[in-house]
């Protein structure tokens, strides 16, 4: 898979939801560039700023988007933890 068709697969998960992908072109495609090493590495869309266990049952949790709403930055600063989807009223 290449950058920019997850870019648009991420894009659509977006639509018709309180987030969307964070307006800063560069950390996206740094975040989006980790996704899919963290793919061709470990055969899965872990998040690049999460570092993986030994357990693949609790690796799952970590597969991007990871289910951001239980973290700390999403309350405290309308962000998943790596800031790749950010809450739409910050921006818009």
């Amino acid at each position: 898979m290449y950058k920019e068709n997850l870019r648009e697969i991420f894009n659509d998960f977006c639509k018709s939801k309180e987030f969307m992908l964070n307006p800063d072109k560069k950390i996206v495609d740094m975040l989006l560039n980790g996704i899919l090493m963290n793919e061709n590495k470990f055969g899965l869309k872990y998040c690049p700023c999460r570092i993986k266990s030994e357990s693949f049952e609790e690796d799952l949790e970590l597969i991007c988007p990871c289910n951001f709403f239980n973290h700390e930055t999403w309350s405290s600063k309308g962000m998943c933890w790596c800031s790749l989807f950010v809450k739409k009223v910050r921006f818009v």
